[in-house]
């Protein structure tokens, strides 16, 4: 690493530039899994992450956290305990993009260069879209397990519930962890039944799409799921405001003769807000449009215009879900690739889509969701993955968070991949 100070025709402006071999933007799960790897495979690698937030979060138990079955404190561990040794973390937003200069300009100021450039900063949420959400949010019924804040207040409406109607929602964007929108709802249907209210409670799931998920296979098995329980689906139906004074939830329903709004009253709402690639990613020349996702190769996870430029996790416009467990397979690729591309050498690392959605349908109940690029089930396990099972749950409760922290976030191998060579 090293610093320059260039003087500017302007003699009053001084700015200082901070060099690195590879700069890392964002210190979550795909950043600090990636600058791990990368460690392992050369120590002498100068890397460096940005990263604005002292805390690390595991959010996939987040649904836990607003099912009852997991403590918000055990999701969270301080950022600096979780950089790798060696390797520099730079607490700051990254707030610009000069990919022709390898600059990346943070919004106090720094100006840090890279040889290399790693982008994963995650997804961002959109509250402000669904109108009312904002002021609703936290109180009176209205809550959501996709904000720390709000994970606990989830599970202190549903053990206290007394009947009504209770709304789960999806919307027409893209976000982290499909299946999370369902298995609150799964958890808040057995919650309910196990405190003598469901017979007087509506749980209805309301979703913007047309299916229950997206892969053939998990989503018949999710039909069957909803069916048992009795639970209102209504597709089309788009959240886009909430009216906490009435109590109501707005709907853009679209039909066949077009899009009309619905209003459906509600005792208990849990909102899954939209979602979209960061503002600073979107507005920047590494975006592709639509959307304004970090524009890459899907199998090499380079960059498709600078090819010093990699990106991966929630922000990248890789066509597969937003998951921790996508981020697992892509790593690997990626590291193998940009180390490939340090020496000079051919890119041979390669990301065929996998990912992973552990969807838990009820307490002791889990289908573990893997597919790929071609969406057909990809399983780690020599069973039927379609399947709800009490060991898909005790992987998700037990094991999953454990080999999270201690040896993704490590950069070690993760040893349930050797199961695949068990499938007969």
């Amino acid at each position: 690493m090293s610093s320059t100070t260039l003087q500017s025709s302007n003699s009053d402006t001084i700015t200082d530039i901070t060099r690195h071999q590879i700069v890392i933007v964002g210190g979550g799960a795909a950043g600090i899994t990636v600058a791990a790897q990368l460690m392992r495979k050369d120590s002498r690698l100068d890397i460096a992450i940005i990263e604005p937030s002292d805390k690390h979060y595991y959010q996939p138990a987040w649904t836990l956290v607003g099912g009852g079955a997991y403590n918000m404190d055990d999701t969270i561990k301080d950022e600096k305990d979780c950089i790798p040794p060696g390797v520099k973390w730079i607490k700051a937003y990254a707030d610009q993009f000069e990919p022709a200069n390898n600059l990346v300009i943070t919004k106090d100021g720094k100006r840090i260069q890279y040889q290399y450039l790693v982008v994963c900063p995650g997804i961002q949420i959109d509250w402000h879209l669904v109108e009312g959400l904002k002021d609703a949010i936290g109180k009176n019924g209205v809550t959501s397990n996709y904000s720390r804040d709000y994970a606990p207040y989830t599970w202190e409406l549903l053990k206290n519930f007394k009947g009504g109607t209770a709304i789960f929602t999806f919307p027409a964007t893209p976000i982290k962890c499909g299946g999370a929108p369902q298995k609150i709802m799964y958890l808040a249907d057995d919650t309910f039944r196990n405190n003598g209210v469901r017979e007087k409670t509506r749980v209805m799931y309301c979703t913007a799409v047309g299916k229950m998920f997206p892969i053939p296979g998990y989503c018949e098995a999710l039909e069957k799921v909803v069916a048992r329980r009795n639970i209102d689906v209504k597709y089309q139906h788009n959240l886009k405001a909430i009216k906490p004074e009435t109590k109501e939830a707005i709907f853009a329903v679209t039909t066949s003769n077009g899009v009309e709004d619905v209003s459906i009253k509600y005792d208990f709402i849990h909102v899954t807000p939209p979602m979209s690639s960061p503002d600073f990613i979107k507005n920047s020349p590494l975006a592709v449009q639509p959307g304004g996702w970090v524009d890459v190769n899907k199998t090499t996870l380079q960059h498709n215009v600078y090819p010093n430029v990699f990106a991966l996790g929630d922000a990248s416009s890789l066509p597969t879900s937003k998951t921790a467990a996508a981020i697992r397979k892509q790593a690997p690729a990626l590291v193998e690739n940009l180390y490939s591309l340090i020496q000079s050498k051919q890119l041979t690392g390669s990301y065929n889509g996998y990912t992973c959605c552990p969807l838990i349908t009820g307490y002791g109940k889990t289908i573990m969701a893997e597919f790929t690029y071609e969406n057909k089930p990809d399983s780690s396990f020599p069973f039927d993955p379609t399947q709800e099972r009490y060991s898909m749950w005790l992987a998700k409760r037990y094991i999953l968070p454990w080999l999270y922290w201690n040896r993704m976030l490590k950069g070690a191998p993760f040893e349930a991949d050797r199961l695949k060579s068990l499938k007969g």
